[in-house]
């Protein structure tokens, strides 16, 4: 049994530019999904705080946006302010990476990350790798060209080598009592869980530039004899675009609701009724009114 003295409990930021699987990385670390994933760049926009506690230690990941520079409306500069707050309020920092690719955006991500707190280089992806022999020689290169704590290889779609990077991870949390209760994965609420997986479906299921143009409102979210009633609106800034989303008969809206409904109830374990809208509110991206109505602030 370990002793309180030497618990441990602390924050752990999940930071990197966009694409490089940072919300895998944390729902595989969680064996639990929180948050969600596509294949699309900044699917994730708030920071979402993921939990998972064993004997010796609470592990608080902060899951944050993808920080980048191509886009310039308001909502992205928020994004990018979720980072940067993140990064100065935690104990230790994952930078995420592929495998083989550092560019630009990756040092423009890492010039965000104070400089008296610990990075650990997680290397992502390496399941991808055709050529294994080359990840020593990447190894090498970036810990001469960056002061990193540690650096640890993962694939983090396979589940390689996250043990080990726990185990890294530990050893850089402060002694601490456990900050939430032993059994919470998440700090967020099942209603903005709810909006988030429909959101998810909006980036699989429909075209490359729709998705970032809209939000989801959460109208009444209820729970009654184990079954979660929940209506929501799909916000779009053009009519063109609600019309995409709604799709022929019907069809499109239908399979978002569908598949968002059936992550709910995994969630949730049990029942979900699910009824989605689509509504028009021009320029909502861009409006800190609107930004500030939605929660992003």
């Amino acid at each position: 049994m370990t002793n309180d003295i030497e618990f441990r409990a602390g924050y752990i930021a999940i930071i990197g530019r966009p694409n490089v699987g940072k919300s895998t990385l944390l729902n595989n670390l969680l064996q639990q999904k929180i948050s969600i994933t596509s294949k699309k760049a900044q699917t994730t926009r708030f920071r979402i705080n993921g939990i998972l506690t064993d004997q010796q230690a609470q592990f608080i990941f902060v899951d944050t946006p993808g920080f980048q520079t191509q886009y310039t409306n308001r909502l992205n500069k928020f994004m990018n302010r979720v980072v940067t707050q993140s990064a100065r309020e935690v104990d230790v920092i994952l930078f995420v990476i592929e495998a083989m690719r550092f560019d630009q955006r990756d040092i423009d991500a890492l010039r965000v990350i104070p400089k008296n707190i610990p990075v650990i280089l997680v290397i992502n992806k390496i399941d991808q790798l055709t050529d294994k022999n080359l990840l020593l020689p990447f190894l090498s290169s970036m810990a001469e060209a960056f002061d990193f704590s540690n650096i640890i290889p993962v694939s983090a779609m396979q589940k390689t080598q996250l043990p080990e990077l726990l185990d890294t991870i530990r050893g850089y949390l402060p002694v601490n009592p456990p900050i939430y209760e032993k059994d919470d994965v998440t700090d967020r609420s099942e209603r903005f869980l709810a909006s988030e997986f429909i959101r998810e479906k909006l980036f699989r299921l429909v075209g490359d530039e729709i998705p970032y143009s809209t939000s989801v409102v959460i109208n009444q979210f209820s729970v009654e004899n184990h079954l979660h009633k929940i209506y929501a609106t799909i916000l779009v800034e053009k009519p063109n675009q609600k019309a995409i989303l709604i799709g022929k008969k019907g069809e499109k809206l239908k399979r978002i609701a569908t598949e968002a409904r059936i992550d709910m109830e995994q969630l949730f374990s049990g029942k979900v009724y699910l009824e989605v809208w689509v509504k028009v509110r021009n320029g909502w991206a861009d409006s800190e009114a609107a930004l500030k109505s939605l929660g992003y602030e």
